[in-house]
């Protein structure tokens, strides 16, 4: 079997599941957050340090690596995993969010995604057979059905249109499936309209998959609805299959969608927010660049136990940003994911021990209290 995947344990105050997700690479526990790797590297990090802190899977895109190397190059040198050193599990996005942003370099058809590429302007057509067959080439445990993304805002009949596209390409890209030991994942759209949600997992049910993704959503549309559509959506997916909020990740985004039953999550967050000098700590954002941690001397966290907490001052990483030297990214990367692999600890932790009502109570009241997420 391509992937299997066990519900350990469900809270009993809210809908979050502690699982078990077992890959031909590797169990995964979940719920998890993976770092997005998306050209075949999570940007700042060697492998060996992303599983030191604890990494267990990761992301990478199917766009940009068929774009560049080149899909043909990667298989040669023996797929993904050993291309780019990482023995884990790898789940490769179909490609179709990143088709989706190109706007006036794309459009779609019955057929597929007609773009040009980013990098030098070619044309490129890319089907669901076609990106089911990039993503066996990648070699990759876990693919995704390609998409079309519906926009925000779309009007109700121009988003059964996409649904009902995404539904036609889901067949369409199970029936290319060669290699019956890599998962493919459906992606649900249907915008923010609940009936075409129900709509479009209920075809993908029928059709049958590893696992459920909810797709196009944080694409510019309101928190309150984009929560609303995962309240009201994971629920109704398959209890025996991994559910996965794609591209959804802010800490309490997160810790509100596995309340929900949500398994799975990955999001630049944490990786582009430490490039900008956004870093996550137990006690709220903070933005490294600001003049109050000129003369810090403690910790980005004192509660943190990765190497930059232990080594390195407020001061120092201030320093190092301002000074725009490589190694900032570098000890911001290492924190800022170490911080999202604890998260996920203590949620499994706290669904484990039966307290994550309280536990997820206790978190977002902090949340609100530190002010929220943003890169100003």
């Amino acid at each position: 079997m391509a992937l299997s995947f066990t519900v350990i344990k469900t809270d009993a105050s809210t809908g979050a599941r502690l699982g078990r997700m077992a890959t031909a690479r590797g169990e995964v526990a979940t719920p998890v957050f993976m770092p997005v790797g998306t050209q075949g590297t999570v940007k700042a990090l060697t492998p060996a340090v992303l599983g030191e802190l604890g990494v267990r899977v990761i992301l990478a895109n199917t766009y940009h690596l068929y774009l560049r190397p080149g899909h043909r190059l990667i298989e040669k040198a023996g797929g993904l995993h050993d291309f780019m050193n990482w023995p884990g599990p790898i789940l490769t996005d179909s490609g179709g969010y990143q088709v989706f942003s190109l706007g006036g370099l794309s459009k779609v058809t019955e057929e597929g995604w007609t773009f040009r590429s980013h990098i030098d302007g070619s044309r490129h057509l890319l089907t669901p057979e076609g990106a089911v067959e990039i993503q066996e080439a990648l070699d990759s445990d876990i693919m995704m059905c390609l998409d079309e993304c519906t926009p925000y805002p779309a009007t109700f009949e121009e988003a059964r249109r996409s649904m009902a596209r995404t539904l036609r390409w889901a067949r369409r890209s199970l029936e290319a499936r060669r290699d019956r030991e890599k998962a493919l994942f459906g992606i649900v759209q249907g915008g923010v309209h609940p009936s075409l949600r129900r709509e479009s997992l209920e075809g993908l049910v029928e059709t049958g998959f590893d696992g459920y993704a909810l797709g196009g959503l944080s694409v510019g549309e309101p928190k309150e609805e984009m929560r609303g559509i995962v309240a009201e959506t994971a629920p109704l997916m398959p209890p025996e299959r991994p559910r996965y909020l794609m591209g959804v990740g802010t800490p309490e985004d997160i810790v509100e969608a596995v309340a929900c039953g949500i398994d799975m999550f990955d999001c630049v967050l944490p990786t582009r927010g430490a490039r900008n000098g956004l870093l996550f700590t137990n006690g709220g954002k903070l933005v490294i660049k600001h003049a109050r941690f000129r003369e810090d001397l403690g910790p980005v966290d004192a509660l943190c136990d990765c190497y930059t907490c232990r080594n390195f001052s407020r001061a120092y990483l201030r320093h190092l940003f301002m000074s725009r030297e490589i190694l900032a990214m570098i000890l911001n990367t290492i924190h800022n994911i170490r911080y999202y692999m604890n998260l996920m600890e203590r949620i499994r932790a706290a669904i484990e021990t039966g307290r994550f009502g309280v536990f997820k109570d206790s978190f977002l009241k902090r949340e609100q209290e530190t002010g929220g997420t943003n890169l100003d």
